[in-house]
């Protein structure tokens, strides 16, 4: 059976991941993934609680996201291999704001094992897709650590476009630390 997205549920493939609704069944799939990564993405995360690497965390965590699915306020999505299932990032929309903004904010994740082979940015581009095309958003906002070169690399490549400068903009790893901020924006956007 061939899934489709919808309004309440992503569901994006190409020829080798697929991108999907995080599920509340999801929680141990996802502590697994944070817990293999957790060295990995210290440097670019917010300081996690232990919590945040249980599975009995995240099923909390995605009863209360997937309410936000539901209601059209956030969307967080996992990246997984087509052949294997093994999850390989994630990909999230937040600060969803309808009329008359129509913007939200993008960030992501990638596992260690998945760097350099395209994965982000063609899940990026997929998630983005659905966000322009399902959601009927007009702008989306991402930033990064100038010292991050790889997410720059994965921006640029899905087309977004560098605005601005914020210096301490967000608390990562205990650090306040400047970020570049980018946007792209659905040229095929409709009043609906």
């Amino acid at each position: 059976m061939k899934r489709v997205s919808t309004p309440t549920q992503a569901y994006e493939v190409d020829e080798d991941i697929v991108i999907r609704t995080a599920e509340p069944t999801d929680g141990k799939l996802i502590s697994d993934y944070f817990i293999a990564n957790r060295a990995h993405l210290k440097p670019w995360e917010p300081k996690r609680e232990d919590a945040f690497y249980s599975e009995a965390g995240w099923t909390q965590r995605l009863v209360k996201l997937n309410e936000l699915h539901r209601m059209g306020l956030g969307y967080y999505l996992i990246i997984l291999d087509k052949e294997t299932n093994e999850m390989l990032g994630t990909v999230s929309f937040s600060n969803v704001s309808r009329f008359p903004f129509h913007a939200c904010n993008l960030g992501y994740s990638l596992a260690d094992s998945a760097q350099g082979r395209g994965v982000m940015t063609r899940a990026v581009k997929m998630a983005v897709n659905y966000m322009f095309k399902i959601q009927n958003m007009h702008r989306i906002m991402a930033s990064y650590m100038p010292r991050n070169k790889r997410s720059e690399s994965v921006l640029e490549r899905a087309g977004f476009v560098k605005e601005g400068f914020a210096e301490k903009y967000l608390l990562i790893d205990g650090q306040w630390e400047d970020h570049n901020l980018t946007s792209i924006v659905n040229p095929h956007w409709k009043d609906v």
